[in-house]
């Protein structure tokens, strides 16, 4: 077991190590991605080459442009802030029952037992390793196929809500009632009496990573004018679930597959997959608040698309993290 611990905290050690400057080139700072991925969630090599074909066909998919970005604290910072630092987010229990380091068991734990659950969530933004940036620039369909690469999917608004909100409940989405507004009015109204945070019963300033700035040249977005300017993954040890997911206020935005029809649920197998929706930071943060962002708040339909349209969405602070079927 101290072996292990050991390998582990080798293996970090070397992630954290390379952290990449404001100035390398995007082409360069996904080079050291992927190996970052290799190390930490042994990826294969095929699974290597799969991710490198859509991150080199999208031109802008990473941790934002290395040329104006401007992260507000560094890997190394991150890992003093954490207790015990980055290895000791890596929990062996949730590791067996997952398959996969850094994720987190969906289960209702009222009348669940974490190795009850159906199916995991990362417990970071893609790529899922603490005290690393998150990957944004990233349209809803590359989020589905990049977490498809590696033997994963988008997950359900219900998964994602429910590792917000600490359990994990029936899906709720109200199907038949004809549009995203109405099915999202009957969802906002059933749950509006039961809001909280990941971290607690109401919004809280400074617990979680909502203090960003974004750049003084970015307006209405733009690659070449916009820093995505996000902290590090995990770096705020407090912005956590009841089921040990971390991140789900502020950082980056991160879509999510939202089901128009049973059969698009990918939750259920399906690969046909619904219409886009999006939580996280999504303008969310300490100064300034465009809406809610409760747990389980849907958001008007903003920037929508079909899942898998090559025309969805991306910009400086949207990412995505990817949910497992295990059962």
């Amino acid at each position: 077991m101290k072996s292990k611990i050991k390998v582990i905290t080798v293996v970090l050690a070397s992630v954290l190590a390379t952290s990449v400057s404001a100035q390398t080139s995007l082409q360069q700072a996904n080079k050291v991605l992927m190996e970052q991925l290799k190390l930490v969630h042994r990826l294969s090599s095929s699974e290597i080459t799969r991710l490198n074909q859509i991150f080199s066909r999208s031109g802008v998919i990473g941790q934002g442009n290395p040329a104006i970005t401007r992260h507000p604290m560094s890997t190394e910072q991150c890992a003093a802030r954490v207790p015990g630092g980055p290895n000791s987010y890596n929990n062996t229990r949730n590791a067996r029952i997952c398959g996969d380091k850094y994720m987190a068991p969906l289960y209702d734990p009222s009348t669940q037992k974490p190795s009850d659950a159906q199916a995991c969530i990362d417990m970071f933004e893609f790529p899922n390793i603490p005290c690393t940036y998150p990957v944004v620039w990233t349209k809803a369909s590359e989020a589905a196929t990049i977490c498809a690469a590696i033997g994963k999917r988008l997950c359900d608004a219900h998964e994602w809500e429910g590792a917000c909100a600490g359990a994990l409940q029936e899906p709720d989405y109200f199907f038949g009632l004809g549009s995203v507004a109405t099915m999202r009015n009957a969802h906002n109204s059933k749950y509006a009496g039961t809001k909280n945070w990941a971290y607690g019963p109401g919004f809280q300033r400074g617990v979680c990573a909502q203090n960003s700035t974004k750049s003084a040249s970015c307006g209405g977005g733009g690659y070449n004018r916009c820093g995505s300017n996000t902290y590090p993954t995990g770096a705020f040890p407090n912005c956590k679930s009841k089921l040990g997911v971390y991140d789900q206020h502020g950082n980056a935005a991160e879509h999510m597959n939202l089901p128009m029809a049973p059969d698009q649920m990918a939750s259920r197998g399906s690969k046909k997959l619904g219409v886009t929706e999006m939580k996280g930071s999504w303008f969310i943060w300490d100064k300034y608040q465009a809406h809610p962002d409760w747990c389980r708040w849907r958001a008007p339909y903003w920037h929508g698309s079909k899942v898998m349209s090559k025309g969805s969405h991306e910009n400086y602070h949207l990412g995505f993290r990817c949910c497992k079927t295990i059962k």
